[in-house]
């Protein structure tokens, strides 16, 4: 087995050879995020993918947030190191399931967030991620019934900030939900000067002991401007290797899933299936390719391009 420095000189080889741009999110593996050209949350990811003029994308993250680089990107070649790599969100929302589901309310608006399938996309109104699902859905007007899908948590959370009542698919983010409660009580009562910072995708409970509730740059913003010196940090426990950079004076305690007593964190195993090797590989063959219809491409862009209009 080679080691990363092997890997690490390869890659970037490569990438320059190719006119290529490794992009990643910030739950990737520490390994993938410190050789990335960009690290950021889905709406940065998007922003990068929508500007770049590199005729390959590399995207080290999962397969919907590849699909949307391909989206914005239909002449480019878009590869995923790992075609297994999916989310639980986008991969319990099928197209089939959703279509007569949304037959249902016809009047209604669909909202999609960014963790959803191509499909998804073209059935969709807007897109939204984190980061800017509030200003879509105040961008909406209020006689306007909404359908939010696919993570009923945010739904929730947005109804909530908003005063909207959105018809909200049962979906969740296995990561998130899987929070435990009491685990985050006794965390604060060990450290009670931490700020709990936590993602939108986390269940009611969570959010409502939180200090902080936003996307994972927005809680990267948060915990560079706070004098506070320990955060417990209520996301998948990669951004952590960011928010060390960022304020490595500081110190992060990532909060642990309920069931799992071994583990002291909460990661996302779609987005840990990519490594440098297969990075490498799949920059050396090429492959795997995202390849999308077109049909499917066009219509899935519409609502993609509302997320830059409204978030510029």
């Amino acid at each position: 087995m080679q080691n990363q420095d092997f890997y690490r000189a390869r890659i970037r080889k490569l990438l320059d050879e190719k006119n290529a741009i490794l992009l990643a999110h910030c739950y990737q593996e520490k390994a993938i995020q410190d050789i990335a050209d960009f690290v950021g949350d889905s709406l940065e990811l998007a922003r990068v993918a929508s500007k770049t003029t590199a005729g390959t994308i590399v995207f080290a993250g999962v397969r919907f947030m590849a699909e949307t680089a391909k989206i914005l990107n239909p002449d480019k070649r878009v590869l995923l190191p790992d075609p297994e790599a999916g989310c639980s969100l986008a991969d319990h929302c099928k197209p089939e399931d959703f279509a007569s589901f949304k037959a249902l309310f016809p009047d209604h608006m669909v909202v999609s967030y960014i963790n959803t399938g191509a499909a998804i996309k073209a059935m969709s109104d807007y897109v939204c991620t984190s980061s800017n699902a509030e200003n879509i859905i105040r961008a909406i007007p209020e006689d306007q019934p909404i359908i939010f899908v696919p993570d009923k948590n945010l739904g929730a959370y947005l109804c909530k900030v908003t005063g909207r009542d959105m018809v909200l698919w049962d979906g969740s983010c296995m990561v998130h939900e899987a929070f435990s409660l009491e685990k985050l009580i006794q965390l604060h009562r060990k450290y009670p000067q931490a700020k709990v910072v936590a993602h939108p995708e986390s269940e009611a409970a969570i959010l409502r002991i939180a200090h902080f509730i936003g996307s994972t740059a927005q809680i990267r913003e948060y915990v560079r401007t706070q004098e506070a010196e320990t955060f417990i940090i209520g996301t998948e426990a990669g951004i952590i290797h960011q928010l060390e950079n960022d304020a490595p004076h500081k110190q992060f305690i990532p909060l642990p899933p309920e069931e799992n007593n071994s583990c002291a964190c909460s990661e996302c195993a779609y987005m840990k299936l990519n490594t440098l090797e297969k990075l490498y590989r799949c920059l050396a063959d090429e492959s795997p390719e995202v390849q999308l219809e077109e049909t499917l491409l066009k219509n899935a862009l519409r609502p993609i391009e509302k997320i830059f209009k409204i978030s510029p």
